[in-house]
């Protein structure tokens, strides 16, 4: 199978609600677009990491309407320039105003742990604490959240104010840079 179908397939299964899927698109893309967002940017008054989790949360909020005839990466793109061009905005003070969300938002599923979670699991708390501390802070505090103080997504969502796929993607993003972190630690000792 090639990466075309490769990646048709995924997608796919993303529209279907499949977390693995979507795993698979946000680790295939999450550098191209984090590059994309960047190089629009002149100054540091705009986070890209920020601008890059809510460009993939978006997506996959809205990943039902993709039309596969078109370039996924594109699409994802797109949406990260509407985004930057919305947060300009708001630093400029010019009033915008916002579509509403869908009532019928696609749900992210975590219904078994990833080799992400077993690792945390399996790792020394206290070995485990110090290389959270090596994160940025936005993913200590998730990572605190839901795996120390056991809140749900919800929960997580309603105490950082921010929307509940921002937190899942946030999420995502801080296991995978975690997992990074735990696997040079355990290469180089």
């Amino acid at each position: 199978m090639n990466t075309e179908n490769i990646l048709h397939v995924q997608i796919k299964a993303a529209q279907n609600g499949d977390q693995t899927a979507y795993h698979y698109l946000l680790n295939l893309y999450w550098n191209d677009v984090y590059t994309f967002i960047k190089s629009k940017l002149n100054d540091d008054t705009i986070d890209a990491e920020d601008i890059t989790i809510i460009t993939f949360s978006k997506a996959f909020d809205k990943i039902a309407l993709f039309n596969d005839k078109y370039n996924f990466k594109t699409w994802l793109f797109t949406i990260g320039k509407n985004l930057l061009i919305d947060e300009l905005r708001k630093l400029n003070n010019v009033t915008i105003s916002l579509e509403e969300e869908s009532k019928g938002l696609h749900k992210l599923y975590d219904e078994s742990p990833t080799p992400e979670d077993k690792i945390i699991i399996e790792q020394n708390l206290a070995e485990l604490k110090q290389n959270i501390k090596k994160l940025k802070p936005k993913y200590q505090k998730v990572i605190n959240l839901r795996y120390f103080q056991d809140m749900t997504y919800l929960e997580i969502a309603t105490h950082l104010a921010e929307p509940i796929n921002n937190v899942k993607v946030k999420l995502l993003r801080a296991k995978k840079l975690l997992a990074e972190i735990i696997t040079n630690y355990n290469q180089n000792n």
